[in-house]
C-alpha cells in the first residue's frame, strides 16, 4: 500500500520499516563508519553521485536512511535529510540558500538561538537576515528584493505561541520566486501542523523536541516538499547549474523534484560534517512510534493547566493558543490538527526575584531549555534560550522578566497542577 493511502498513525509505525533477510521487527542498527566497494567503478559511480548507495556515515547511514523515509513520509516530502540538532538543519537549509551577498527574510518571532545565528553567524558568513517589524505577511513583504533568497518563519513562534499565516507568507514568497522554509518544531513531526499543506516549500524541525519525545538524544530534520520549482525560478544556479563540486552536475537535471535535498545531503552535509549518530536516528524512529499518543494527551494537559493558571490571583497573563481570546486562535484552527499546541506559556504578578522562586519551588516540572519532553518542563526565557538577545530584542520577540515557557509531559495533569498551586503558594 502506498504511503499516500495511510494515516499518519500507521506511517509513525511503518515509515521507513522493511523487512530485511532477518525477518527482524525492528530496524537495524549500523554502528559503521565506513562500506565495503565491491568495485573501484561503484566507488567511483557513487562519489559522482550517479549510483545510489553508502560512501560515509557522515552522508548516509541505514539506519539513519529509515528515519529520513519515516519523516518524509509523515509530511509527505520528496525526501528529508537527518542533522546532528535542529540549529544544523537551519544552518544547512539557508547556506544551501543563501550565499555571501544575498539576504533571507525571517519573522521576529524565532527561538533565540536561531535569532544568534541569523544576525549573528550568517552575517560573519555574509548572508544578511533582515527581521520583518512582525510576521505578517504584509511586513514581510516589505523586505523581499532582487537579493533575497528564502522567507524563514516558524509555525508557532518561539516561546510566544504567535501562529503564522503560512499560506499568506507563501504566497508572498511564491510571487517573488523563493522558496518558504518554516521551523515546524511546534507542529510535533507533522502531526498538529504541517506546512506542506499550506503551501510551505521545505520545513527544518528539531527533532530533539517532539519526534524523540523523551529528551534521550539530540538532532534535527530538513525535509523538502519537491513542489519548488527551482528551474522556473532561475535564482539557484547552484541546484539548477552546473555543480562546482561534482563535475558540471545538474542536479535538476539528475535529481529532479529532489534536487534540493540531495543539495543539502552532497553539498552541505558533506562540508558541515553535523550528522547525527546510527544510535540518535535509532532513538528518533523509536520516539516516533507514539508521537501521535503523547501528543494527544500533552495538548489536553495543557488545556486543563492553562485553565488552572488562567483562573489563578497570581498569575497576570496566561498566553495558550486554545482559548478564544488569543489574538492566533482562529490561525491556530486553521493551521493546527488534533487540538491547539503542548505548549503555553504564563506571565506572573510580581517580579524577576517571585518569578525565580516559583520555578525553583516546582518539583515535577524540570526547569531545563526544553520542549516536547515526556516530563513536563518550565523555562525562563529571559534567562535562557534568549539571554544572548539584547533589551530591545527581547521586546520585539514578546519577552518579559516574568515569562515562562510551560511544556506540558505525560504525567498525569492533576498531580502537575498540585504542584503549580504549591509553588504559588510559596511566592
Amino acid at each position: 500500500m502506498s504511503n499516500d493511502k495511510l494515516h499518519f498513525e500507521t506511517l509513525q509505525i511503518h515509515g521507513g520499516y522493511h523487512v530485511d533477510e532477518s525477518q527482524a521487527r525492528g530496524i537495524a542498527i549500523h554502528p559503521t563508519a565506513a562500506y565495503h566497494f565491491p568495485t573501484c567503478d561503484y566507488a567511483a559511480n557513487l562519489f559522482t553521485l550517479s549510483e545510489p548507495g553508502y560512501i560515509y556515515t557522515r552522508l548516509h547511514n541505514p539506519t539513519t536512511a529509515s528515519y529520513e523515509e519515516r519523516l518524509a513520509a509523515l509530511y509527505g516530502g520528496v525526501g528529508a535529510l537527518a542533522t546532528a540538532s535542529g540549529m544544523s538543519a537551519i544552518l544547512l537549509t539557508v547556506t544551501a540558500l543563501a550565499k555571501a551577498g544575498e539576504n533571507i527574510v525571517a519573522s521576529p518571532y524565532l527561538y533565540g538561538g536561531t535569532h544568534n545565528q541569523f544576525v549573528i553567524s550568517l552575517r560573519n558568513l555574509g548572508i544578511e537576515c533582515r527581521l520583518a517589524k512582525s510576521d505578517s505577511a504584509e511586513d514581510i513583504a516589505t523586505l523581499v528584493d532582487e537579493n533575497t533568497r528564502a522567507i524563514f518563519a516558524e509555525s508557532m513562534g518561539n516561546p510566544t505561541c504567535r501562529v503564522l499565516d503560512i499560506e499568506a507568507v507563501a504566497k508572498v514568497a511564491h510571487a517573488n520566486n523563493i522558496p518558504l522554509i518554516i521551523d515546524n518544531t511546534f507542529g510535533a513531526g507533522g502531526y498538529l501542523c504541517n506546512p506542506f499543506d499550506w503551501g510551505a516549500d521545505i520545513i527544518v524541525d528539531s527533532a530533539t523536541k517532539w519526534i524523540n519525545g523523551h529528551g534521550t538524544a539530540m538532532g534535527g530534520i530538513i525535509v523538502d516538499s519537491g513542489k519548488f520549482d527551482w528551474r522556473a525560478s532561475g535564482k539557484f544556479p547552484q541546484i539548477d547549474g552546473p555543480s562546482e563540486g561534482y563535475h558540471g552536475l545538474n542536479l535538476c537535471d539528475a535529481f529532479g523534484s529532489a534536487a534540493f535535498i540531495v543539495k543539502c545531503r552532497v553539498d552541505g552535509m558533506r562540508d558541515f560534517g553535523c550528522c547525527p549518530s546510527p544510535f540518535d536516528a535509532y532513538l528518533m524512529l523509536i520516539g516516533l512510534e507514539t508521537l501521535s499518543l503523547r501528543v494527544k494527551h500533552e495538548v489536553e494537559s495543557t488545556y486543563k493547566l492553562a485553565e488552572f493558571c488562567r483562573q489563578h490571583p497570581k498569575v497576570e497573563r496566561v498566553s495558550f493558543v486554545g482559548f478564544e481570546d488569543h489574538p492566533s486562535h482562529m490561525l491556530a484552527k486553521k493551521y493546527f490538527k488534533h487540538g491547539a499546541s503542548a505548549v503555553m506559556t504564563i506571565e506572573l504578578k510580581g517580579d524577576l526575584e517571585s518569578t525565580v522562586k516559583f520555578v525553583e519551588s516546582l518539583k515535577l516540572s524540570g526547569n531545563m531549555t526544553m520542549i516536547g519532553d515526556s516530563i513536563s518542563v518550565v523555562t525562563h526565557p529571559a534567562s535562557t534560550t534568549h539571554k544572548q538577545l539584547s533589551d530591545e530584542a527581547k521586546r520585539a520577540a514578546g519577552i518579559t522578566p516574568t515569562l515562562l515557557r510551560i511544556s506540558l509531559g505525560l504525567e498525569n495533569v492533576e498531580d502537575i497542577i498540585a504542584d503549580y498551586e504549591a509553588a504559588l503558594a510559596n511566592i
